[in-house]
């Protein structure tokens, strides 16, 4: 992929003052490459730059190198304010995350350029990967405190000799933001965030307000939130629902029965016995041997809810492992393992909860008997305060986590089933919010951009700024994903 690095001097405290001499070397400094999904499936073209910037505040800190990249707009009279997407995790790569949902953006990127800016410690930007000490993605997933904490002790040293960990907060990614938005030239932005990118646009609102036309949060984290202590509770909310969907379906109910009681057995026999199964990978065919307990069953059920597809076949998966076959739950557990691994660098993502939310676990309310009581139990709000316990924090700005209250026009979006960020924070936000609409899509899991006509209401939204006068009726008429009754897939 060709690209070619350009070192903006952007020093002093935090960030010199961008003159128009360097933005037009900055966009000189574009050109052609190619972005690609985490799993390797798709690639788009696009333009990309580097920028480099100072790590820290701290005197002669060192640098580090951002990577931007902008898809242009198609009309060569195309509007003056980009699109700038914000990914979730945190840390997820925007570029990478981009190219699985490119299509659905292809209607406003008509009209204006997108730019992806991969955060601080993610994708191309000085990216804080554990993968050398380990399965390290799979360890967190499969809710082993005690193996998480060994390899993140790992990962914090190894990552920690050439890294200053506490400077990939919030805080700083969006200071980040403002300082390539100056070089670049752009008077405002459009932001669209997702999940923990609506943090990221929330403070950047707050921050820069005047550089913001508009706002889609998707999935919305409320400033005041804290990420770990619910985690467990409303993604068993959101299993409940799958299994509710079921049992009102006749098809789904009559091939499964009681899927909710079935997945409690199931459980229950795995943390007894676990079972080993020899599968041949579904991504590379390589064979691999895979130990399937109650924490293997619990990462399939969690993701598998992000997803109303991928939830259709969690009956079918459930009911297969509870008459002892054990392939389907193996092939989805490599599958999951395999995504979030590509998808999340663990460093970032460990930065930020271990500075902005597990610092504030003493002042949120912890239900313990409802998180035991959830198929995930206790693992997240035990878990985190023992990795964070070295953890280097970092910048989190005294303002962080203070309701925004805005006038700039926001569109939000919840989805009724999602397992990590239910509509009740996006309420919680909008009431603060003056200009602003709540779309909450009924059945939908966790990120709406993908469902159908999202991007004609997203092109409206960005081309109109007026949340109240969209047409959103077109999202009534979403249909449910049929569940899977057999292996073959969903019935006709």
């Amino acid at each position: 992929m060709s690209r070619v690095l350009f070192w903006v001097l952007i020093a002093l405290l935090p960030f010199a003052r961008a003159t128009a001499a360097d933005g037009a070397k900055l966009a000189k400094a574009f050109s052609p490459c190619r972005l690609t999904d985490p799993l390797q499936l798709q690639s788009i073209e696009a333009e990309c730059a580097e920028v480099s910037i100072a790590e820290s505040d701290a005197a002669g800190a060192r640098r580090i190198v951002l990577s931007v990249a902008r898809v242009p707009a198609i009309n060569r009279r195309k509007q003056v304010d980009p699109i700038v997407l914000l990914a979730g995790g945190p840390g997820q790569g925007v570029q990478q995350t981009f190219t699985s949902v490119s299509r659905m953006f292809a209607r406003a990127g008509r009209e204006r350029d997108i730019l992806l800016l991969d955060q601080r410690g993610t994708g191309r930007s000085n990216v804080l990967s554990c993968e050398p000490e380990g399965r390290l993605g799979t360890s967190t997933m499969n809710f082993d405190t005690a193996a998480f904490v060994r390899l993140s002790a790992r990962c914090e040293q190894r990552l920690a000799a050439s890294n200053d960990l506490g400077a990939y907060t919030t805080s700083r990614a969006v200071r980040d933001l403002e300082a390539v938005r100056a070089l670049l030239g752009y008077e405002t932005l459009n932001l669209y965030g997702g999940s923990y990118g609506t943090r990221v646009a929330q403070h950047y609102a707050r921050r820069y307000p005047q550089r913001v036309r508009s706002m889609v949060l998707d999935g919305v984290v409320a400033p005041q939130t804290v990420l770990g202590p619910r985690i467990a509770i409303d993604a068993q909310a959101a299993l409940d629902g799958v299994w509710r969907l079921c049992a009102a379906d006749e098809k789904c109910r009559k091939a499964f029965g009681n899927v909710a009681e079935k997945t409690r057995q199931l459980q229950a026999a795995l943390a007894r016995s676990p079972q080993r199964v020899q599968i041949a990978h579904p991504q590379t065919s390589r064979m691999e041997s895979v130990e399937l307990g109650a924490e293997q069953l619990a990462v399939v059920l969690r993701f598998g809810t992000y997803d109303p597809g991928f939830a259709a076949m969690l009956p079918l998966v459930v009911s297969e492992a509870a008459r002892g076959e054990w392939r389907p739950l193996a092939s989805l557990y490599l599958l999951v393992t395999a995504g979030v691994q590509q998808a999340i660098a663990m460093g970032m993502h460990n930065s930020v909860i271990c500075s902005e939310d597990v610092p504030r676990f003493a002042s949120a309310t912890i239900d313990r008997a409802a998180l035991g009581a959830s198929y995930l139990g206790t693992a997240f709000v035990d878990g985190l305060p023992a990795i964070c316990g070295t953890w280097p924090r970092g910048l989190v700005d005294a303002d962080f986590h203070a309701p925004l209250v805005s006038t700039i026009p926001t569109l939000l979006l919840s989805g009724t089933l999602d397992p990590v960020t239910p509509p009740g924070d996006a309420t919680r936000v909008a009431a603060n919010l003056r200009n602003a609409r709540h779309l909450v899509i009924k059945g939908s899991a966790h990120g709406q951009i993908a469902i159908p006509c999202m991007d004609r209401v997203l092109a409206e939204f960005v081309d109109t700024i007026d949340p109240k006068a969209l047409d959103a009726k077109c999202l009534d008429r979403r249909m449910q994903p049929p569940f899977w009754l057999s292996i073959a897939g969903p019935a006709p």
